[in-house]
């Protein structure tokens, strides 16, 4: 089992390690809207360049990314793999029950397979140029006009934050369970379905009871430091939105238009 990158942060210096945390959540929300607009080879292949640059740009190597799909490839190869054998339409050459195959289906699949590494790839970049500091503050000032219904924005954007953490540490501790389990002489590739299922259950109480240990170890190290909440707290690190900010968000709009005039 790889490791899972999302909601890990990489220390940098570059172009979009400097943007404003603010530009990049709205940019990556953006992005999962528009990528839904892609409906052909010729927008698919405009969204990867458009991601390949930002990649670039990030001075994040490419294979980091690829590394980082590793842990849900079989979530992606599962709903691709349903997407190609019960789409209906197209002419089938090949047929059993519900179940079939044709090009209609086939080109369906690679088009969900691509969007999936598009929004892993544009989440991961996120989240490895964005300190969970950075995240807090970008979610409580793009929610702060709900403060007016008195929503808990600073709480929810905390909690928000606190989540993205926890998605690499129980990946680790998940990876600690298998190989300690492992070493005990169990397989987890052994087997039919059932039985590799039944391998699984065995990783779950582990690893709720490390969950809410970290999580209890979590309280007490906020509760230690003194944390009430957000009221009469004032913030070190000020957001500031520049002339970079607002060139992303034109190159957004530019992209939306061009995937609208591309769509088949």
């Amino acid at each position: 089992m790889g490791k899972m990158i999302i909601g890990r942060y990489l220390p940098g210096n570059s172009w979009i390690h400097r943007l404003d945390p603010r530009c990049k959540f709205i940019a990556t929300f953006i992005f999962v809207a528009i990528v839904f607009l892609a409906n052909n080879w010729l927008t698919y292949l405009l969204l990867g360049i458009f991601v390949l640059g930002a990649v670039t740009l990030s001075q994040v190597s490419l294979r980091f990314f690829i590394k980082g799909v590793r842990p849900m490839i079989f979530l992606i190869l599962f709903t691709v793999a349903l997407q190609i054998f019960l789409t209906p339409g197209g002419q089938p050459f090949w047929q059993w029950g519900i179940f079939s195959l044709s090009v209609l289906s086939i080109k369906n699949g690679v088009f969900i397979f691509v969007r999936f590494l598009l929004i892993i790839f544009i989440s991961t970049l996120l989240t490895i140029t964005t300190t969970p500091l950075q995240m807090a503050d970008a979610i409580g000032s793009i929610l702060k006009p709900l403060k007016v219904v008195h929503f808990p924005v600073e709480e929810v954007a905390l909690m928000l934050s606190i989540a993205l953490q926890f998605i690499p540490l129980l990946s680790d501790e998940t990876t600690k369970i298998m190989n300690a389990q492992r070493a005990r002489g169990v397989d987890f590739g052994d087997g039919n379905i059932l039985r590799q299922i039944k391998a699984i259950v065995p990783i779950l109480i582990p690893l709720f009871v490390s969950s809410f240990n970290i999580a209890y170890d979590l309280s007490i190290a906020m509760e230690s430091r003194g944390y009430q909440g957000s009221e009469g707290r004032s913030k070190y690190r000020q957001l500031n939105w520049n002339s970079a900010d607002s060139l992303v968000m034109m190159i957004f709009v530019l992209l939306t238009i061009l995937l609208i005039i591309l769509r088949s």
